[in-house]
């Protein structure tokens, strides 16, 4: 009788699992599995939402999907949000929107750094006064644009590190910058000749530098790199923009390895421990 009740328990254990809704692949900010949002719709979102990335850092996610069940909705955003890891490493800085349409349910899922711009009795007041009113009367796009406002302007508020913080710039951006700065280099010093291609590669390097990253340091390091290069590269070589190989200057076209585009959203290794709030409709 035992070894039966047991067998029973392990197969409803395993339907139990096997019934779980996946965790989609992280690819966008915004995740619309029921189709809900038209192109141009989630496109805003996007938009709105790299763009706040690219100024605060923070990572904000938004997914739709259909249900949960059967797990409740709080079960299943932990899941999503330990999957994704959105908010930065450091900071822990990631939240996620999490819609289950057909359930009719919705929750704010808040990483361990944001639990003071947005605790739960905040979360669950964006849910309740700001989203739910527009999801009942079936606005479920304006609903969600109206409550990622509410978030990013509650992250706003809080005392996070700026973008690029201590730690400097990725590796990407240093590695784009370099590329850029590296061609227009070797163009002004055809025009111009090494001395004065290499001042004018100099100054440009500098403040497209400071534009772009806004550290010092490596702006100065920038102006001094380009001026040196229009000075010294292919030194003995006749000068020009070849050297027979594909690259310039000696430098290889194919880079360090890293992918510079395509790749899609990724999280930044963010936390999460419960925090935010769910409400119904």
């Amino acid at each position: 009788m035992i070894t039966r009740l047991l067998a029973v328990l392990a197969l409803l254990a395993a339907f139990t699992v096997a019934a779980e809704v996946a965790v989609p692949e992280l690819r966008t900010r915004v995740t619309d599995l029921t189709g809900t949002l038209g192109s141009g719709e989630r496109q805003g979102l996007e938009r709105k939402l790299a763009d706040f990335e690219r100024e605060r850092g923070s990572q904000v996610a938004v997914l739709l999907v259909p249900t949960t069940q059967p797990e409740t909705i709080e079960q299943y955003s932990i899941r999503v949000a330990e999957a994704w890891k959105i908010g930065r490493k450091e900071q822990d800085d990631g939240v996620l929107l999490l819609v289950a349409k057909d359930d009719r349910k919705l929750r704010i899922e808040v990483g361990y750094g944001l639990e003071g711009a947005i605790p739960d009795a905040i979360a669950k007041r964006v849910i309740e006064e700001v989203m739910l009113p527009r999801f009942r009367g079936g606005d479920f796009a304006g609903g969600i644009d109206a409550g990622v406002d509410s978030i990013l302007g509650l992250v706003r508020g809080e005392n996070l590190p700026a973008r690029r913080s201590a730690q400097g710039p990725s590796g990407d951006l240093l590695g784009i910058v370099a590329f850029v700065l590296l061609a227009v280099t070797m163009f002004l010093r055809s025009i111009l000749g090494r001395f004065f291609g290499g001042l004018a590669a100099g100054a440009i390097s500098y403040f497209a530098v400071m534009l772009l990253i806004g550290v010092l340091a490596y702006a100065l390091g920038a102006a001094v790199l380009a001026f040196l290069m229009a000075l010294f590269m292919d030194a003995g070589r006749g000068g020009g923009w070849g050297n027979g190989s594909g690259g310039w200057g000696g430098w290889s076209s194919h880079g360090s390895g890293r992918s510079w585009g395509g790749g899609g959203f990724g999280g930044g290794g963010g936390g999460f421990g419960g925090g935010g709030a769910s409400g119904s409709w």
